[in-house]
């Protein structure tokens, strides 16, 4: 009820405005107030962009796309060159999160062997947080002068991001504990005094599915293995989900789009500046900009995309 509230409000809101901002233009115009007109002129902009906001959600209509979301990014082949990029991704994330008022948790965090990560798992607390996020799962190409090459050469390098919806505590998700294998292990991140010196990180294996997820950042072993197992219930639901929407698309004859696995963006720092969708076309120049979390268009295009309305190639952003 509160999130249905919380639509209808916003939706009140806008048409008060731009009732208050026809007022305000008619006002302008009949008494020639170039200041009331660009304040009338202000205030349609503010509401533009907030209306595009609201299109966004329009679009997130799927069951899990206003639950939070679990975030993985995984080193591809390139050795320190994608742990490396893998960690950049990494912040990328956390800086779009932050710009977008989301609370992000990083639970367990695999560092490289000389610099960057081999792979990490954040969660993303906030409405819609997973209908967004599932927009970037897929792999990531960046191409760039190495800095840890000492001839200088370009390299490119890959990393994969997987989005699973968080499931609420209320949902219950039948396991059979034969399934599992439970392995414990010393924490490798940064995290207090008992890292490294009790078995307390957590890693589950669930045998008939192959689905693998670990959890260190907490403080007891207890813990780890309690968000372990959140994980992995988001995971199996996801899966099933999945399954099922496979089985009616191909009652439909529907063809997919490969999911995870395939290249989805790029982002070239060398030998010219910019970063491409392949799927939306949509590009832009700035690159250190979208490095710092400045995603949001390339997110909403894809969405859009996805829903049928296409990306809008020819507009770039940045």
């Amino acid at each position: 009820m509160s999130r249905v509230s919380e639509d209808v409000t916003s939706y009140d809101t806008m048409s008060r405005r731009v009732s208050d901002a026809q007022v305000l233009w008619d006002l302008a115009s009949s008494e020639s107030d170039d200041a009331t007109a660009r304040e009338a002129l202000a205030e349609v902009e503010a509401i533009e962009a907030e209306l595009r906001t609201l299109e966004v959600r329009a679009l997130l209509g799927d069951e899990f796309d206003d639950h939070a979301a679990i975030l993985e990014v995984h080193a591809g082949e390139g050795g320190t060159d994608s742990q490396d990029w893998a960690e950049m991704l990494l912040r990328m994330y956390q800086r779009w999160a932050e710009r977008g008022g989301f609370k992000i948790r990083v639970v367990d965090l695999m560092p490289g062997e000389e610099a960057g990560i081999k792979g990490a798992t954040l969660t993303v607390e906030g409405r819609y947080a997973y209908g967004l996020l599932a927009a970037e799962r897929g792999v990531h190409r960046l191409v760039r002068i190495s800095p840890f090459d000492a001839a200088k050469r370009r390299h490119t390098s890959f990393a994969s991001v997987d989005v699973t919806p968080e499931i609420e505590e209320d949902i219950d998700i039948e396991i059979d504990p034969d399934d599992l294998r439970v392995d414990t292990y010393r924490s490798s991140g940064a995290g207090g005094q008992h890292v490294n010196v009790t078995d307390s990180a957590v890693r589950i294996t669930h045998l008939p599915t192959g689905i693998v997820v670990s959890c260190q950042n907490e403080r007891s072993q207890m813990q780890n293995r309690q968000v372990a197992m959140r994980l992995l219930k988001s995971r199996l639901l996801l899966r099933a989900h999945e399954e099922r929407e496979a089985e009616m698309a191909a009652l439909r004859g529907e063809k997919r789009d490969i999911g995870f696995g395939s290249q989805i963006r790029s982002y070239v720092l060398h030998p010219y500046q910019m970063v491409k969708d392949h799927r939306t076309g949509l590009e832009t120049g700035n690159v250190q900009g979208a490095l710092d979390g400045d995603i949001q268009a390339f997110i909403e295009a894809e969405l859009r995309r996805k829903a049928g309305g296409g990306g809008d190639p020819s507009r770039g952003v940045g």
